[in-house]
């Protein structure tokens, strides 16, 4: 059985399209769906040439109540009834009431080697710290903020003279090949975590 996958984005969707350019052929799930809550994401012009269906629910007339904004992100899901949900730079935090229907579907990267340096900022933050390593992890959503399980790690060494811009793109390389590795996996039915050199 195909998996259906709907993608959240917020910006450029750049983890988006290695995530829809990886799903063809014998992978076993498809984008059925890109969804922003910014009009203006450079990534749903890339997933409308890709052939994707796009979404966008602003967040701004829902300030204050996040659970109508997320009633508003589920209505537009029903429509087009994903199996898995695919976080890929969506800069929202989603609550539990939300998380909480889609437990165990929906994946999400983060540019650090978690549990360290959770919540934003985290190139600046490894820089200070001293770290020698840095790098990104695909987890699974849960209700605390980038808590939930492992799903695979990928590392990049932490050059001298780095700066938070030069760390994030070598760690960006990294993560797109991560994500779209752990998703077919997930997709098939395989949580074990995946770790890349």
């Amino acid at each position: 059985m195909t998996r259906r996958v709907a993608i959240f984005i917020s910006g450029g969707g750049s983890n988006m399209v290695s995530l829809v350019d990886s799903m063809t052929g014998d992978h076993p799930a498809r984008p059925c769906l890109v969804l922003s809550n910014a009009a203006d994401a450079g990534g749903l012009t890339k997933a409308r040439a890709r052939g994707v269906a796009t979404a966008v629910v602003d967040h701004r007339p829902f300030k204050g109540d996040r659970p109508a904004f997320e009633a508003a992100l589920n209505a537009v899901l029903r429509d087009h009834a994903p199996d898995l949900i695919c976080l890929a730079g969506f800069m929202r935090v989603l609550t539990e009431g939300f998380v909480g229907g889609w437990q165990g579907r929906i994946l999400n990267i983060h540019p650090s080697l978690l549990p360290k340096y959770r919540g934003l900022n985290t190139h600046a933050r490894a820089l200070e710290a001293g770290e020698r390593e840095a790098g990104c992890t695909v987890h699974e959503v849960t209700p605390e903020l980038d808590e939930g399980p492992i799903l695979g790690q990928s590392r990049v060494p932490v050059l001298d003279g780095d700066t938070p811009e030069t760390l994030a793109k070598r760690v960006l390389k990294q993560e797109h090949i991560l994500y779209p590795a752990v998703l077919r996996r997930f997709a098939e039915g395989d949580r074990r975590p995946i770790y890349l050199p």
